[in-house]
């Protein structure tokens, strides 16, 4: 098993001069962020279709090893009926993707806070997220951001369907700590800039036995600091990995 961490995208102001270095071009920061942590979840694909020739970019700025973990377009997601949204995934899969090959981390599924859980429709919604784009094998994450979520019968059809249910640390989200794939995804939410990693000493000591938990049985593990603590997200992503 592996275990990755890292944060959110890799383009933030306040983190030059504080994880960047004073006069770093912002060109080079990728390059910098991707040989600093391990794994960074890509935000913009939520919002935007990228080109075939930016994945690639992406790909060759990047170390071996390195993965990017992507959020699905919105609008697969942002609607009443999930399973409508066929036509929506088929298109970001078929966007280039693929050119990531090797360095194609998990797909990020993120629900709307306001859609409640319903069996048929999530399971439906699952059955149409592939497991390959070209030659590269596809593993999906679903996040559920509504408390009528906390179900059996929702990690029933996730582990059917080998789909990872984000673990969730926030505030505002449910927590669902269920393992229902051969990976975990999970999204550390709760940080704070008044600490210089992000989460105190003791409590990133504890994400790491946590951690080190999620990859029993083989399974790997993607670890991303998120929201709170924004600004520390990368040191913290760094201090956890440092723990590992």
């Amino acid at each position: 098993m592996t275990i990755r961490a890292g944060m959110g995208g890799w383009t933030f102001e306040p983190w030059r001069g504080t994880f960047y270095p004073t006069g770093l071009a912002h060109a080079r920061e990728l390059a910098f962020a991707s040989r600093a942590v391990t794994a960074i979840e890509v935000n913009g694909t939520f919002y935007s279709t990228m080109s075939p020739a930016t994945y690639s970019k992406w790909a060759a700025e990047a170390p071996d090893e390195f993965v990017f973990a992507l959020k699905g377009p919105r609008y697969a997601v942002n609607r009443r009926v999930l399973a409508e949204a066929g036509e929506s995934i088929a298109r970001f899969i078929t966007s280039g993707i693929d050119r990531l090959e090797g360095k194609l981390g998990p797909i990020l599924w993120q629900l709307a806070a306001t859609k409640r859980f319903d069996v048929d429709d999530i399971a439906r919604f699952l059955d149409l997220l592939p497991t390959r784009s070209g030659d590269v094998p596809l593993r999906h994450a679903l996040e559920p951001r509504h408390p009528s979520f906390a179900e059996l019968r929702l990690f029933d059809i996730a582990a059917a369907a080998n789909v990872a249910v984000v673990y969730a640390d926030a505030h505002d989200y449910p927590c669902l700590p269920v393992q229902t794939a051969d990976f975990t995804y999970a999204r550390l939410q709760n940080g704070t800039d008044d600490e210089p990693l992000g989460y105190p000493p003791a409590a990133l000591d504890g994400w790491a036995e946590q951690a080190r938990a999620w990859g029993g049985g083989g399974r790997d593990a993607f670890v991303f600091f998120i929201a709170g603590g924004k600004v520390r997200a990368p040191l913290a992503a760094q201090g956890l990995l440092a723990r590992l």
